[in-house]
Order: structure tokens, then C-alpha cells, then sequence
């Protein structure tokens, strides 16, 4: 029996509720940002290949996808530094929102990348998104650290859109979880190193902050967040996942006390209403698709 459009929503909700804890998990973790990566690496990396293993998923990659695969988890680990760098120099709010720049990114790579029709309504809903960003950030001043932080994120927001591109074609053959395996496996090693320079007392201190970003945000998110590419297009996914930081603004509300102004919530609106708007415009072109047949 499908899946109802209603039940693919509600995943992708799922999915961003559980990704938009690592804007408050990385203010909340006090230690240098490659050590962070590289342990939440590690750490999903063990949790998903002992899942897998669990539920008989094959880890198996045809040898031509081996480059797209390698090349995925190289961008994942660009996406998490530079996000968690601009999170520690700035807020949850500009951190999250900086990186949710990304849908406006994707909506000009997918037709070049996946070689797709461009859509003209998709740039107008990612101006929207950008429009609430930009309503979130302070003035520019390339001697303030938030300034700085915006930079940071808009590196990661180019990086997690290229993987998420790369990754569409891919979805289809393997399973979510097993790509984030891979890509997990690659951040981790890359970022040995640079653990052997950790405190290990520090890093056993924040493991409550570490273990949750590593099954929560990484291990569940991004693996039900992979899995949603086979319901929508790689733009729709962009644009309907701006409600992450929304999320990942009231959970810092709540947990760091940081609350935000009128500009904040009037951002969060315009964010929100793009979100609104392409649920229903991909609503209506599956029903049209359903009733031609």
C-alpha cells in the first residue's frame, strides 16, 4: 500500500525535530570543535554499524559509487565543522539560520548537478527562506564574531547541499543507514589526529552532549533524513527542512535560555510560511501525478 503524503511529512518533521538538536548540543558541548566532530563521528559510526549488522542491512557499495560515497562523507565532515564553528561564535538562532541558507543554494545546483527542470517558484520560496535569515542576523561587520559565525555557515550550507545532491541518485540503490555508515566511518578517521591532542577527562565530562549528538541528531536524524529523498525532490526536501531551526530555536529556548527578539520570531515566520507553501505545492503535483495515472 503507498505511503500517504500526510505520513511523508510527518517523517520529514520527525527527521528535522531530531537534527535541529545540534544547534543546542553544540552550544551546549564546551570543547574545540574537530574534537566534538571527531568523537560524534566515531560514536554514530559504532551505534549505525552495529545497527545494521542487527537488522541484517547490507554495507556492501558497488565500486563505481565509491567515489560519490567518499566524496559525500568528505562534505558531511566540511558541513559539521564549519556549522559547529559558526554555532560557538554566535547563537543557536544565527548558527541554524546561517546554515539554512542551503535551500536557496540547492535550488540553483540541482538543475546544473541532477540535470532537473528549473523551477522558477522554487527560488522565489528560497528567497523567502533567505529573507528570514536575514532578519535573524546582526549588521555585518566583518570585525564581529556573529558576522564571522554567518560566514562559517554559509561554507557548510554549500557543503551539506552539494552531499545532499550527490546523494540523491544513490539513494534509491542503499539504505539510509547505510550510507551514513560510510560517511560517519570517513569523519572519524579523518579526524583522529586530531583526538590524540584531546583532554580525555574533557571528552568524558561532555559525554551526555556527545552520546546524544551521536544517536539522536546523528545515528536517528540524518538517517530518517536520508531516507526521505525517495518521497521528494531534493529542493522540496531543502525547502520543507527550513523548519529545523525553528526547532532547534525553541529547544534552546528552553534548555540554553536564549531567547530571541521580534526580528527572531518574524524571521521564523517567513521561514515557516515557505515551509507551508512548497508542502502544499508538492501535495497537489502528487495528487496530479496519482490521477494521470
Amino acid at each position: 500500500m503507498p505511503r500517504s503524503h500526510l505520513t511523508n511529512l510527518l517523517e520529514i518533521n520527525l527527521a528535522m525535530l531530531l537534527i535541529s538538536t545540534s544547534g543546542p548540543l553544540g552550544r551546549y558541548v564546551d570543547l574545540p570543535v574537530p574534537v566534538t566532530i571527531g568523537v560524534r563521528g566515531i560514536l554514530a559510526f559504532s551505534i549505525l554499524y552495529l545497527y545494521c549488522r542487527w537488522r541484517g542491512i547490507s554495507l556492501r557499495i558497488h565500486k563505481a559509487d565509491i567515489f560519490i560515497v567518499v566524496l559525500s562523507g568528505l562534505l558531511m565532515a566540511a558541513h559539521w565543522l564549519f556549522y559547529f564553528y559558526a554555532l560557538q561564535w554566535s547563537s543557536v538562532a544565527i548558527g541554524m539560520l546561517s546554515l539554512f541558507t542551503y535551500p536557496v543554494i540547492t535550488a540553483f545546483l540541482e538543475p546544473i548537478v541532477l540535470k532537473t527542470k528549473f523551477q522558477k517558484m522554487h527560488i522565489v520560496l528560497g528567497g523567502l527562506v533567505l529573507a528570514g535569515v536575514y532578519f535573524l542576523s546582526p549588521n555585518f561587520d566583518m570585525a564581529d564574531s556573529n558576522t564571522l559565525a554567518i560566514f562559517m555557515g554559509l561554507i557548510s550550507a554549500l557543503a551539506y547541499a552539494l552531499r545532499n545532491l550527490i546523494l540523491k541518485s544513490k539513494i534509491k540503490r542503499y539504505q539510509g543507514s547505510t550510507l551514513m555508515v560510510y560517511q560517519t566511518a570517513i569523519i572519524g578517521i579523518i579526524l583522529i589526529p586530531v583526538l590524540f591532542t584531546a583532554d580525555f577527562e574533557d571528552v568524558i565530562g561532555h559525554w551526555p552532549g556527545l552520546l546524544t549528538l551521536a544517536v539522536v541528531t546523528t545515528a536517528a536524524g540524518h538517517t530518517l533524513f536520508l531516507m526521505t529523498f525517495k518521497n521528494f525532490s531534493i529542493t522540496t526536501v531543502s525547502i520543507l527542512s527550513s523548519v529545523q531551526p525553528v526547532y532547534g530555536i525553541l529547544i534552546g529556548v528552553f534548555f540554553l535560555k536564549e531567547i530571541p527578539g521580534l526580528a527572531t520570531i518574524f524571521g521564523g515566520i517567513l521561514i515557516l510560511s515557505s515551509v507551508v507553501i512548497e508542502s502544499f505545492r508538492s501535495s497537489k503535483k502528487k495528487t496530479r501525478k496519482t490521477i494521470g495515472g
